[in-house]
């Protein structure tokens, strides 16, 4: 595996490669980043990763500084994954100088998550527009467990045109349903065990929707309750319309729940279509 910081060493990498897949992370790697490098291979002929912590998307309260890097794992891991370069630039390398521009998401930014993250999908956005540009991929991958994150590059992707298919990779949960987090190692053993409370609670919303249950401000009112009470602050459980996150205007159409939720110190996020 090729590892390369050089934006213009990459790019003379990575000619005549065939099918570029691209797999973008933060690194800290887990089973989800890695099903997601095993799948790319699927769609191409070579397979490049990313570890990039992007500034831009941590508000200035969040984790920036203390967001584990574990690099020489993770590229063993990608290593044995089949991946077959890295691009692993430095800040200095991606932003080699004030970055002055930025890609403005639309409304979407806003809700959900953006309500409580200002500013999180533009630096999400950016960066992803500016790695795009500098491995320039035939295919994208990206996990659900962001389904947030996943739909504002899609839409990005499409109405800026570019010739980039994006593709989403199902969530990768642990045996009792947590869904894998570089996050999840802050939490304790006794809030470890906690934590898939939330996945259990996304599924009780789903059964009851598919019941027929039309209702949905009640459910989530209700989900919000039992997270309550048993210690966790929620910042929104919601059902949501799969195409632009929207209130659910119709029951029949596809939809999603998704939640995020502070267990001590750590924010999870988790989502289930229906």
């Amino acid at each position: 595996m090729q590892i390369l910081s050089s934006i213009p060493e990459l790019r003379a990498a990575l000619k005549n490669q065939g099918r570029i897949v691209f797999v973008p992370t933060m690194g800290n790697l887990h089973a989800g980043h890695i099903s997601l490098m095993e799948q790319a291979s699927a769609h191409g002929d070579t397979v490049v990763a990313s570890i990039f912590v992007n500034r831009l998307q941590f508000g200035p309260n969040e984790d920036f500084d203390k967001y584990p890097r574990t690099f020489q794992a993770d590229c063993d891991k990608l290593a044995a994954a089949g991946v077959k370069v890295l691009f692993a630039p430095t800040e200095c390398d991606l932003y080699p100088e004030p970055q002055e521009y930025f890609v403005e998401p639309p409304a979407i930014q806003n809700v959900l998550d953006g309500e409580f993250r200002p500013g999180h999908f533009r630096g999400v956005a950016t960066v992803v527009s500016k790695l795009f540009n500098c491995v320039q991929p035939a295919a994208a991958l990206f996990g659900k467990k962001d389904y947030q994150q996943l739909m504002v590059i899609r839409n990005m992707t499409r109405q800026m045109a570019l010739p980039i298919e994006i593709i989403g990779g199902a969530t990768v949960r642990a045996e009792d349903g947590l869904a894998l987090s570089s996050r999840n190692g802050y939490l304790s053993a006794a809030e470890r065990a906690e934590a898939p409370r939330l996945y259990r609670l996304l599924n009780e919303i789903r059964d009851a929707v598919l019941a027929g249950e039309r209702d949905t401000i009640k459910l989530e009112n209700a989900a919000i309750a039992q997270l309550t009470a048993a210690g966790w602050k929620t910042d929104y459980v919601a059902v949501r319309q799969q195409s632009d996150l929207a209130m659910p205007n119709a029951l029949d159409a596809p939809l999603v729940v998704l939640a995020a939720s502070r267990l001590g110190a750590t924010r999870l996020i988790d989502n289930i279509e229906i």
